[in-house]
Parts: structure tokens; sequence; C-alpha cells
């Protein structure tokens, strides 16, 4: 991908058709529940989003229509906007937490009226708007639920969570950063989190193993949170995954080369990866699920 500058990034992900005035915005916003899914990359974001967004009652982003070589094909609402600058500007998956920049809260600077009502705009296009839930998923939004929520009352925040090994070994096809830092990442994004949360009036965090292991439990407890009816979902949800992930970890955590430098990050993060319900030293502790 061809670097790009701030500005253009955000000037191209509007659609310059859009025909929402900002007062319609308004309006249509104080009608609607808006369903924020957050995680990290690779942490099972994309897979909830489309067992969601199969609900009648719910609408997601679809068919992108300013999509081009760069904008990922999941539709992410970080990228049809022109408001806030996407998770690429500060560097991307497995690194993107690790900028002040990237956690956003209800005191930016970026939240003047014109510009809550401009990221409605930008985003109602998206959605059929004939349906009362209005679904939105975009890793860096992560750090961004309390801004959201400032923008769009009426909110719901899904969060899911998913083992930092499987997470991190998975983002190194995206990312150049050593192993190390990846799982580093992992707890400063879920950290910044679980400090935000109280400040959330409406949230729920569910395991991505929990989604695996058990999908109609898992989506059902979802739809219970936001008060919607129970929906079978088309897509399945497997543990596959996870396993090939743990046994890439164990793997090195064996090979001559690669140990050292697994018995250093496991000292280094294994308390604080604890506090998040997750273990370095025994992955199949799971208090998220």
């Amino acid at each position: 991908m061809q670097q790009e500058s701030t500005e253009t990034i955000l000037a191209a992900t509007t659609d310059p058709a859009s025909s929402f005035s900002a007062a319609q915005a308004r309006e249509i916003a104080e009608s609607h529940h808006f369903v924020f899914l957050c995680g990290l990359h690779r942490s099972g974001t994309t897979l909830l989003f489309r067992m969601l967004r199969e609900h009648p009652q719910m609408s997601g982003f679809a068919n992108n229509k300013v999509a081009d070589e760069w904008t990922p094909l999941e539709d992410e609402g970080q990228f049809l906007q022109g408001i806030y600058p996407p998770a690429m500007c500060y560097g991307g998956p497995g690194s993107f937490a690790f900028a002040p920049e990237a956690h956003l809260t209800e005191s930016s600077e970026l939240l003047t009226p014109e510009n809550k009502a401009q990221l409605a705009v930008d985003w109602f296009p998206y959605w059929d708007l004939t349906k009362r839930y209005l679904l939105e998923k975009s890793p860096p939004h992560l750090l961004m639920t309390r801004f959201l929520q400032s923008v769009f009352p009426n909110s719901s925040f899904v969060i899911i969570v998913r083992h930092p090994v499987a997470v991190s070994l998975a983002t190194t096809k995206w990312s150049a950063r050593s192993l190390d830092s990846l799982i580093e990442h992992w707890l400063a994004a879920h950290e910044i989190f679980e400090a935000d949360r109280p400040h959330l009036q409406r949230v729920m965090t569910v395991g991505y193993e929990a989604l695996a292991g058990d999908p109609a439990g898992t989506l059902g407890a979802i739809h219970t949170f936001l008060g919607v009816p129970p929906h079978e979902t088309s897509f399945a949800a497997t543990t596959e995954h996870n396993r090939k992930y743990f046994a890439q970890w164990l793997e090195m955590a064996k090979d001559p080369q690669a140990s050292p430098s697994i018995v250093e990050c496991t000292a280094r993060y294994e308390t604080r990866v604890r506090t998040l319900g997750y273990s370095l030293q025994d992955l199949e502790v799971r208090e998220r699920g």
C-alpha cells in the first residue's frame, strides 16, 4: 500500500454524494440505536460483525461505494469518514495503540457540534436506515469508545477480546514488529479500554474463545444485551485457529533460538496478561470465556 498523508486519507474516505444535512443526521441519530463492535485486528471482529449483521433488525456497513485498493473489504467505519485519522495513520495493526493521539475521549477537540453531525452524515449512507440498530466495527474504535458515545449517545458497545498469543502471532502477517512488541501492543490497547470502561453507559465484553466454542450461546447473550430477539447465523466459528497459534507458541518455546525470547516475554508480561483474563504460561486460562 502506498503511503498516504492523513489529509489525503480523510478526504478520500468520505462519500461526496451523501445527501444528508446536519439537521437530518441529528434527527435520524435520535431515532436509532448504534452498536459499536470493537476489538483489535485478528480478534474476531469481522466474524462477529458478519454474524450480527444478519439480524433482521440490524444494519451493518456493506458495499462501500468509495472503496479503492487500500480500503478494507470489511467496510470499517474508520475508512468511511473524514473527522478522525484511521489506524493506518498511527502505524496500523500492532502499532496504533502506542500512539497517544489514537486514544480519543469525550474531551477531544474533534468533538465540535459540526464534526458530530458530519460523522453521522458520513456514515448514514452505508446503513439501511429502515432498521433501528446500526452496527459498525473498526479495530481502532477500541480506543475511541468514549468519543463515539459522545457523538452517538444512543449507543451500545460490544468488545471482543482474544488471547494475546493468537492475536500477536496472527498480526505478524501485517506488522514488522517483534512478537514481544505485539503482545505489549495487545496489553496497551486493552488497558486503555479498561480504564475507559467505567465511563460507558452500555458495554459488554465477549471472548473470541467463547464465540468459537459456543457461537449460539454467545450470540444469544449479545442479542439479549442489545434487546433484540434471538437470530441464528449462517457463519461458522471454530476453535481451530487458536489451537494453531498455541502450537506455534509452544514450538517456539522449545526452539533453542526462539525460547529465550518467549521466556523473557512471559516473565515481562504475565502479570499484566493475567489481569486481563489470559495467561502466557498456561494458554488454556480463559477468564474471558
